[in-house]
């Protein structure tokens, strides 16, 4: 890399995040020739797939990468993203940039004020290109929306995406973005990361501000975060994301502090994992996904970690209904204004509508009842962790499906009772506000990605990196590129 420039668009594209931005900065490459290498990544690819959603206009983001190429002559950088086409998720706000939210309530709302992701990733040199697609307010595990249309899986494009970040993880798989970010309230980051063979880190609730918005204070299950595909472009990316921001109280002043991509290497020799597997058989699973999961367990072994199978003391039903309570308390709330307009409430997908009516019909002894069983839950894997560094489960409990789908109906031979019922492998981390990775875990007979879930402790995000990190190394899963990339 250091004898020679980087000219080749094909060239650019292949390199990682942190050799990419190193590039950068040698001035091996310039942004300029970043930003024309990646649109034609995405003039090849995106149509396949329809993860890169409202392209912006070429001729000012060309004058925009010009100016950081400037600014990098005079010895100025604004940081590890300098020069990096970024597609934010269309689902938080981006000054002049259409925020539809997947809605055709808000089909061609271009809005005024940048979520506070994309405001310091926009002032760390990040030039915005496109959105990436989602479903609509994020809802279900699919990115289908009548604004955009479906995005198909990147290792196969008849497949689900997975969702609600599926723009973003099949952007990073098929190198049409570097790295993308995405939120999580229900594995909106995790599920699209087992189903396109990339990392998706939902991180601890205030490690990286997500808003701002009406209500900052009961706002504790999204979150936001980074995905890539591998954990050192993980880190660069929430390098720039995380840290205290004021219009956020419960984010945190020492995430911004964090060496995140210098602190990575660690020796795991004696570190123990709980594999909870299918939670005891309370999870319904596809046939297929627990043996890759449970042979990707091996990578562990391989770096030293003991791992035991372990099944948490809890009702998980009880646990379910508590959190289906909270997430339709909180979708009703934030869209009350849409339910209560009958013109745009006639817009709004059945899925969206039965969450508001749940949330509606919620007490409030209800609400505070769910909230007991979350704080039991976080009672018991805190007690947990006494015995265990990190916990398992796998990230999706099914393959990507047919993107025909709105969503799987049966899964194991169970009926799916919910649009979200086959999804519920994610609620325990979310719950409990606990860090988790999904990482790619191997795949299935037929050839389609499968994940996997470390989550840790309290506030550990820096060392779920650190085993996610030591587990790409060992397992080589993440290597494995899309058949569309050949």
């Amino acid at each position: 890399m250091s004898q020679h420039r980087v000219s080749a668009s094909s060239g650019i594209v292949e390199l990682n995040a942190t050799q990419l931005s190193a590039a950068i900065h040698r001035k091996e490459v310039s942004c300029t020739e970043v930003l024309q290498a990646f649109w034609a990544q995405m003039d090849r690819l995106n149509p396949q797939v329809n993860a890169l959603v409202a392209p912006m206009p070429r001729e000012p983001l060309l004058a925009q990468a010009h100016q950081l190429d400037q600014e990098l002559a005079r010895g100025q950088s604004r940081g590890p993203l300098h020069g990096f086409p970024q597609a934010p998720k269309d689902i938080s706000p981006v000054a002049g940039m259409v925020t539809t939210k997947g809605s055709p309530i808000f089909a061609g709302q271009v809005t005024q004020a940048d979520a506070v992701i994309f405001e310091r990733m926009r002032a760390g040199g990040a030039l915005f290109v496109a959105r990436s697609n989602s479903p609509e307010f994020g809802l279900g595990g699919h990115t289908y929306n009548p604004v955009y249309g479906t995005t198909r899986n990147a290792f196969d494009p008849a497949r689900s995406a997975g969702g609600s970040s599926g723009g973003a993880a099949v952007a990073v798989a098929l190198h049409m973005l570097p790295v993308a970010d995405g939120s999580d309230m229900m594995g909106s980051l995790r599920t699209p990361a087992a189903f396109n063979n990339v990392y998706g880190l939902r991180t601890s609730v205030g490690c990286v501000p997500h808003g701002p918005g009406d209500e900052v204070f009961f706002q504790q299950f999204s979150v936001a975060g980074p995905m890539a595909r591998n954990i050192p472009d993980l880190a660069l990316l929430l390098s720039v994301q995380a840290g205290f921001d004021a219009r956020l109280p419960l984010t945190r002043r020492s995430e911004g502090a964090q060496d995140w991509g210098g602190a990575l290497p660690r020796d795991f020799r004696g570190a123990r994992i709980g594999w909870l597997g299918d939670l005891g058989g309370h999870l319904p699973t596809e046939p297929g996904v627990l043996d890759v999961c449970r042979a990707a367990l091996h990578a562990f072994v391989d770096i030293g970690c003991a791992v035991d199978e372990v099944l948490p003391p809890f009702d998980m039903e009880q646990l379910w209904r508590a959190w289906i309570d909270l997430r339709s308390f909180s979708v009703a709330g934030a869209n009350a204004a849409l339910y209560d307009d009958p013109a745009k409430r006639a817009l709004l997908k059945p899925e969206a509508v039965w969450e508001m009516e749940r949330g509606r019909a919620l007490t409030a002894m209800d609400i505070y009842a769910a909230a007991r069983v979350r704080s039991a839950w976080y009672e018991v894997l805190r007690r947990l962790f006494e015995t265990y560094d990190f916990l398992i489960l796998p990230a999706a409990q099914v393959f990507p499906f047919e993107a025909a789908l709105d969503w799987p109906k049966s899964v194991g031979g169970r009926t799916m009772d919910t649009y979200h019922r086959w999804m519920q492998a994610v609620v325990p981390a979310t719950m409990a506000g606990l860090p988790a990775l999904a990482a790619p875990a191997g795949f299935g007979a037929q050839g389609l990605p499968a994940g996997l879930q470390i989550i840790g402790p309290a506030q550990s995000d820096l060392a779920v990196l650190q085993i996610g990190h030591a587990y790409d190394q060992a397992s080589g899963h993440a290597r494995v590129a899309s058949p569309l990339l050949a």
